[in-house]
């Protein structure tokens, strides 16, 4: 059931078992799990619709997504069963190849099959220098990626964490933290001596993380090509806010609450345990879990802020913590006819096929040089010449999601766009488009209208401070051990609250785990844990 704008004069408490805060992703399947759990659930959005960043809205009269529309590691969690997703009207479609891996420096490209043979077979004809070391790398990766999988699907513990690791008889355990410890950069040059070939996993690890792969503990991100073999790439049917909708009909037919347009103005305690959740129309939610599907900083920092009793020292070092700043935009476009991609004429005559090359994403890399360069300019609130660009046409594999069945939607991401750039008045998104526009045959991109969302706009929309999207970045070994216990193991400063999304544990892009994870803490602590966990 939903409340839409919930604002009853004669009602001014509820009480129930549990509340979620944050219809994310992440919150709804939180909410998901416990309400099929037969736990009284509310869940409180402070926007009318859910999803979040993962929703697809309509909008210059046409259906965009909010962010990039690929499912990956969502894929690899027992979610999509444990909450009978499919039931629900989940289905999901996967393209020819899972990405297109070019440059800004030309037409040069190469594909990424989920399956391996057919990847080195395409591998063979478009970098035939490069399949040695990749099957190099291949052998090494694997295990690694494997058991980062596994300790994924394992709900936080240290004795689960250790089975887990034990269940693989220790394949994969001592590189993966090896790698863990070094940078993206130096194991991915262990393997590949082309920047070209290693670039792509920096774009979509490293760089999405905000930060350079020469830093320690980024290593990880070299397994995002091996993770990406073992699990394929797929996109919901109608968009990615077709995953939201599902989980919140999963939600709401368990007997859920769902109540939309209000926003939490604090949570009260009583001594050190959470007691209510006040909304800014002052209903008063008395619950004994709160689980907040949000920036757990603005949470301890904000909900908690006035709260005198509160004097520990989590409390302290997340209210000591800098604000980070957005740093990712997306235009959204409508398009008249298809473009032609330089790259997508290069790949067919090496390929020998014709080839769809507008369904899958194709990350845009810059150089190594470049790739510095926007990172010198991020700091000061400059954008790159040449950024990081992830660009795709999802009309084309999903045509429900045109409503004009004579236009297609363009996606294109665009990274290392900081939130203090002067934005309401910047020229930058239609320099994006040039930017593509240069990507394309001439005369082959036809844009009709075109929308960008950018930090300012994330942060007014959807309420992400600074326009960021927190990310769990915490190394293996913090996990393992359960440091940071508030993201790694789902309890916050003060009893009963419970922090989820990105920000926790496993955490970052379309994943689930962390609201997962916080709904088995609550069951846990409530002895009611699902026996399917």
């Amino acid at each position: 059931m939903s409340l839409d704008g919930y604002n009853t004069h004669d009602e001014t408490d509820i009480s129930t078992t549990a509340v979620v805060v944050g219809a994310g992703h992440n919150g709804l399947i939180a909410a998901a799990y416990l309400a099929r759990a037969g736990i009284d659930t509310v869940l409180v959005e402070a926007r009318r619709d859910v999803g979040g960043c993962a929703s697809t809205v309509t909008d210059l009269g046409a259906r965009f997504n909010i962010c990039n529309c690929d499912h990956t590691m969502i894929r690899a969690m027992p979610v999509l069963d444990d909450l009978d997703l499919a039931h629900h009207g989940l289905r999901y479609l996967e393209s020819e190849f899972s990405l297109i891996h070019t440059s800004h420096e030309g037409p040069e490209s190469w594909v990424f099959h989920s399956d391996i043979d057919a990847h080195l077979e395409d591998l063979a004809r478009t970098n035939p220098s490069w399949v040695q070391a990749y099957r190099r790398y291949l052998n090494d990766a694997l295990p690694v990626a494997r058991l980062a999988i596994d300790i994924a699907r394992t709900t936080p513990s240290f004795p689960a964490f250790m089975r887990t690791v034990a269940g693989l008889r220790g394949r994969g355990a001592t590189r993966l933290l090896r790698w863990s410890r070094s940078s993206a950069h130096a194991v991915l040059t262990h393997y590949f001596d082309d920047w070209r070939a290693w670039m792509p996993a920096v774009a979509t690890g490293p760089t999405v993380w905000g930060v350079h792969p020469s830093m320690p503990g980024t290593g990880l991100a070299a397994a995002g090509y091996a993770t990406k073999h073992l699990i394929r790439t797929g996109r919901p049917v109608g968009g990615s806010g077709a995953l939201t909708d599902a989980v919140l009909r999963s939600f709401e037919a368990a007997g859920g609450v769902t109540i939309l347009g209000r926003s939490v103005r604090r949570l009260e305690t009583d001594g050190s345990r959470v007691s209510a959740v006040v909304l800014d129309n002052d209903v008063r939610i008395h619950a004994q879990h709160v689980i907040a599907a949000c920036d757990p900083q603005r949470v301890i920092q904000h909900w908690l802020g006035d709260d005198r009793e509160m004097n520990s020292d989590a409390l302290h070092q997340w209210r000591d913590r800098p604000v980070p700043d957005g740093y990712e935009s997306k235009v959204d476009a409508v398009l008249i006819a298809r473009p032609v991609f330089a790259h997508e004429r290069w790949l067919q005559e090496r390929l020998g096929r014709e080839i769809d090359a507008h369904s899958p994403t194709t990350v845009v890399c810059p150089s190594p040089s470049d790739l510095d360069q926007a990172h010198q300019r991020r700091s000061v609130g400059t954008i790159a010449d040449r950024p990081t660009m992830l660009v795709n046409i999802p009309t084309v594999l999903d045509p429900s999601m045109q409503l004009d069945a004579a236009e297609q939607v363009l996606s294109l991401e665009v990274l290392f766009t900081p939130y203090t750039h002067e934005w309401p008045h910047s020229t930058e998104p239609a320099r994006w488009l040039e930017l593509l526009n240069g990507l394309c045959e001439p005369g082959t991109l036809h844009i009709d209208r075109w929308r960008a969302m950018t930090p300012d706009r994330y942060e007014r929309e959807f309420a992400m401070h600074r326009g960021h999207t927190p990310a769990f970045g915490g190394p293996p070994l913090h996990t393992l051990l359960g440091r940071q216990p508030e993201l790694t193991r789902h309890v916050g400063p003060v009893t009963g609250l419970h922090i989820a999304g990105a920000a926790a544990f496993p955490g970052a892009g379309i994943f689930g785990g962390a609201g997962r994870n916080a709904a088995a803490r609550v069951l846990e602590q409530l002895g009611s844990r699902s026996s399917r966990w």
